[in-house]
């Protein structure tokens, strides 16, 4: 292993040994998610016809900003909490599979918007609303169950 590789899996082990500095980073991940999974979930219900007098466009607008923001949020605080014991991460099941959700999420997320299923409101459109809604549930899940594998 060369040396770059054996650093990165040295982590910043300070991180998780600072009585505030891993509980703080907890925190700023479990805002980024509630940030995420709420506007997604707002404009998943707006998609399945709940609240149809609301316009979807300015809605979807707003819901993507703070997606966003909240996906930013998680990928800091995650990058973070990460190097605290990447050798570890690396090595629990639960890890694995919550990053392999989190780029399905994506893939699922870059489909809805590629077929511009906004626009068209239709079956698949509320399938896919489905799927990122479970999709993030069993990552929150998998996030949930490192502690415990």
């Amino acid at each position: 292993m060369d040396n770059v590789a054996s650093m990165a899996l040295v982590g910043l082990p300070w991180i998780a040994s600072h009585p505030y500095a891993y509980p703080a980073l907890e925190v700023l991940h479990i805002t980024g998610i509630a940030l995420l999974v709420g506007s997604l979930l707002v404009l998943e219900f707006r998609v399945w016809g709940v609240a149809a007098e609301l316009p979807l466009r300015p809605l979807a607008r707003l819901s993507l900003a703070i997606t966003l923001s909240g996906f930013a949020l998680i990928v800091a605080s995650g990058l973070l909490m990460f190097a605290a014991h990447p050798a570890e991460m690396l090595a629990n099941r639960a890890f694995l599979i919550k990053m392999g959700l989190v780029q399905l999420a994506g893939l699922n997320a870059a489909w809805f918007h590629g077929r511009d299923s906004l626009a068209l409101c239709d079956r698949t459109a509320r399938v896919q609303t489905a799927v990122s809604s479970g999709i993030w549930l069993a990552a929150i899940i998998c996030g949930r169950w490192i502690g415990y594998l």
